[in-house]
């Protein structure tokens, strides 16, 4: 340890209370021993700072200061580039160190499973292997300012519905090869000063107290000697938390996590040289914070035009027959759609930024001199299409030559929260589209939004330039790759489906009140559709550029190996454009016929490229032995089975342009697991007709129970909505409802309230309240719920009411 001696001065309870943040946002400290205060605030794709001066409205957004507002991951991500990620992270890091924030709470790692989850807009890839690198990257720029991350949320949480009390069903293979990877490959590139673990639990235990995920794994593993902290109320059993190896509890719990660990030091069943071991990584991050206590400034003029180089070299061009982009010149072009002036550029939640300025592709396009027109075409606060607008757009693009039309998802279609349930976008963004289509030649469509989405008009199109949301600046980066001015040079992180029946695990998500079961295993993303052989509206990696690209000269540095060495990929790639441009180059690796069941390809390797007309350059790649292993259950290891592999070159995973054959030799026997016999299905890949009694067997258990037992009681550990299907629990969701339709008024933020009321613990409503909701009021609510007496229910709440007075001033200051 490396602070004995401060401990050593610490009394039981103060060092207790270390492991419970001060408030929301700020760590204990303690003055008369010289331990400060700091202060962590989420992220990631900006700084949310709270402003506690609550009744300042200017300049405001959700209580937070201003920041640069960068493109989210899933635009991010898109770039494939580990530099630029880097150069973000480092404009992050000053922003913390303007504003005196110790750490910043990102990036998101958790893997795309699905469309549909809400969080997605957070989060890199379906793939591991890329979410890994960028994570890496991204922690490192932020940490070389001497600012903390918070590598989220650990582990298995790939849903928002339930997020907080269900239980992730995960094969062991599946969750080292998809789920556990990418956050491995992050600990051990990036070390990250903190790890966020998840609000769910995973294989039955919470991942809070969850010790084979928290210690076996994450430290004895993995080698991680920083600091794991709750996910803001994931916390379920405070001493149970410290012993799986999880010292920080946020936000407070007003004393109660503190109490509990107090009561079994004293009551023998905590060793108090446990609580040494969890303060002791709580002073190290505290003092290793020093940085952010100084005084600081940066550019922030020059973090706005990094935000729109990020985002620009992030877009997708999707499509571009005729090569109507970029814009001709003199052209009148129509600009239809409200997000060419109201753009989506960020998505919604705790990571919602207040941007430092905003810039939009409408008035961008003007500044560059573009001939430009404008119709609204819908309304983005409704679904509905509204005849005048579109006949008014209409009208607009009768007059151009070319109509570029804004759509995608609104702030009501995706957040933190809750899960999307469909892949389509507004009607009223179809109907323009169709609208437009049915009258004019040259359509350009520019999507907005986090996720995965059907396109029923795109053959009518012709082209598609994918924003994602692309921070504050995004809008001028739109019109900058609109106009050419910048060559578009982001390929999908993220596979796009036809439609959402194709997707592997469709089926099984958001799971059942107590469970969500995966099990298409490892066939998520491309290892589902290249397994299946499903055609696709857009592969993983795929993307257009103004330029072109050739690919020559595959190399291996060697024919032959032992699994124990590294191989040296390297060939060519030129630019056969007339302009300069950058390829995403992507090293995929398949593996020999084997008796366990393997995804045809899976990438290994990557690298973007800057290339000048007509310029050519070698790119070299090196493979080592987890290139070309998978996860052995039956020795709990990384295995290589020998044989022929072949290494695949390409721009996409559906676009291989350069193949090599390399033989491995393990160095390791082992045996390789069988379940042609006991699981067939997962050898076909139909992932989406995976029997239970299969699933059950590459699982190695019974699956857990899926729903709640008829009249089971309610707990401190259930939500509301589990409660919902009881006469008394029923009528209090309805109430609730009808209060939060009161104080929403529709929209994004109505709907989070929803679920966010409704979904988490009863036992949150306690340790989140700073004292204004009591443990006696949330027993007296439990029974109620349960059916026993009204009177003495109702009398436990009001019970509380003092309480709720005197501490509702604590709450709202430490919020």
């Amino acid at each position: 340890m490396k602070y004995k001696e401060l401990l050593a001065q610490m009394t039981l309870e103060e060092k207790a209370s270390f492991c419970s943040g001060k408030d929301f946002w700020h760590l204990a400290s303690l003055e008369r021993l010289n331990i400060p205060e700091i202060m962590v605030t989420d992220g990631p794709h900006g700084l949310r700072k709270q402003n506690p001066d609550k009744d300042k409205k200017e300049g405001v957004l959700g209580g937070s200061f201003p920041a640069t507002c960068f493109p989210t991951s899933v635009t991010t991500s898109c770039s494939w580039d580990v530099a630029l990620l880097r150069e973000m992270g480092e404009a992050l890091g000053e922003e913390c160190l303007k504003e005196k924030v110790s750490v910043l709470l990102g990036p998101g790692m958790n893997i795309k499973r699905s469309p549909l989850c809400g969080r997605n807009f957070e989060y890199f890839s379906e793939d591991p292997y890329l979410a890994g690198e960028l994570a890496a990257s991204y922690i490192n720029g932020v940490q070389s300012k001497g600012v903390g991350t918070s590598l989220k949320h650990f582990a298995g949480n790939n849903q928002e519905t339930r997020r907080m009390t269900v239980d992730s069903v995960i094969d062991e293979r599946a969750l080292r090869e998809i789920y556990l990877s990418g956050f491995e490959t992050a600990v051990k590139k990036g070390k990250p000063w903190t790890v966020m673990n998840a609000y769910n639990k995973l294989n039955g235990t919470y991942c809070a107290e969850n010790k084979w995920l928290l210690t076996d794994v994450l430290r004895k593993e993995w080698g991680y000697d920083g600091l794991v902290v709750t996910d803001w109320g994931a916390e379920n059993d405070r001493v149970a938390g410290l012993l799986a190896g999880q010292e920080l509890e946020m936000p407070s719990s007003g004393g109660i996590g503190t109490k509990a660990i107090v009561n079994a030091v004293k009551s023998g069943s905590l060793s108090e040289d446990v609580v040494d071991e969890m303060v002791d990584s709580v002073l190290d991050l505290i003092f290793r914070s020093a940085a952010s206590r100084k005084d600081y400034s940066c550019n922030m003029n020059a973090h706005h035009e990094l935000a729109r180089k990020i985002a620009g070299q992030s877009m997708v061009l999707l499509k571009n027959d005729k090569n109507i982009l970029p814009l001709e010149k003199g052209k009148t072009v129509a600009v239809l759609g409200e997000m060419a002036r109201s753009p989506r550029y960020q998505g919604a939640g705790s990571s919602l930024i207040n941007p430092t300025k905003m810039e939009c592709a409408f008035d961008a396009l003007i500044q560059k001199g573009t001939r430009v027109v404008y119709s609204a075409g819908y309304d983005k606060t409704t679904d509905v299409p509204d005849t005048g607008l579109i006949a008014d757009a209409v009208k607009e693009a009768k007059k151009s030559d070319i109509s570029v039309i804004f759509v995608g998802l609104t702030e009501v279609y995706e957040s933190e929260g809750f899960d999307r349930t469909h892949m389509q976008l507004p009607p009223a963004h179809n109907a323009l589209i169709d609208a437009v289509c049915d009258v004019c030649d040259n359509v350009v469509v520019v999507l907005m939004g986090g996720a995965a989405v059907a396109m029923p008009w795109l053959d009518r199109v012709n082209g598609v330039l994918h924003a994602f949301l692309g921070g504050q600046a995004g809008g001028a980066a739109v019109a900058d790759v609109l106009t050419g001015d910048v060559n578009p040079s982001g390929k999908l992180s993220e596979t796009y489906p036809y439609a959402l029946e194709d997707n592997s695990s469709v089926d099984f998500f958001p799971g059942n009140p107590l469970s969500v079961e995966y099990r298409e295993s490892i066939f998520v993303g491309y290892r589902y559709y290249d397994k299946m052989n499903k055609a696709v509206c857009f592969p993983f990696g795929y993307g257009l550029s103004y330029t072109t690209f050739k690919y020559s000269a595959l190399k291996l540095s060697k024919k032959s190996i032992k699994d124990t060495d590294e191989l040296v990929v390297s060939f060519k790639v030129k630019n056969t454009g007339a302009v300069d441009g950058a390829e995403i180059a992507q090293l995929y690796v398949a593996s020999p016929e084997s008796t366990i069941y393997k995804a045809p390809k899976e990438l290994k390797g990557f690298s973007k490229v800057f290339l000048k007309a007509g310029e050519e350059k070698e790119i070299s790649i090196t493979l080592n032995k987890r290139s070309f292993a998978y996860y052995n259950i039956n020795i709990h290891d990384w295995h290589v089975e020998s044989g022929e592999y072949n290494i695949l070159v390409g721009a996409s995973s559906r676009d291989i342009l350069l193949e090599a054959k390399v033989k491995v030799e393990s160095t390791l026997e082992a045996e390789v697991p069988d379940y042609r016999s006991s699981a067939p299905a997962y050898y076909t890949g139909d992932a989406k007709a995976i029997p239970a009694e299969e699933f059950e067997a590459v699982l190695g258990r019974e699956l857990p129970p899926a729903f709640f037992e008829a009249n089971s009681p309610i707990n401190i550990n259930n939500t509301l909505e589990d409660a919902a299907n009881t006469g008394r629990g029923k009528k209090v969701n309805a109430i609730i409802e009808k209060v939060i339709h009161m104080i929403g008024g529709g929209g994004v933020n109505e709907e989070m309230m929803k679920k966010s009321a409704t979904q988490i613990p009863i036992r949150c409503f306690v340790t989140m309240s700073f004292g204004v909701f009591t443990e006696d009021m949330a027993q007296g609510l439990v029974d109620i719920l349960n059916g026993k007496s009204m009177v003495k229910g109702i009398g436990k709440i009001l019970g509380g009411l003092g309480s709720a007075i005197k501490n509702i001033g604590a709450l709202m200051k430490a919020i």
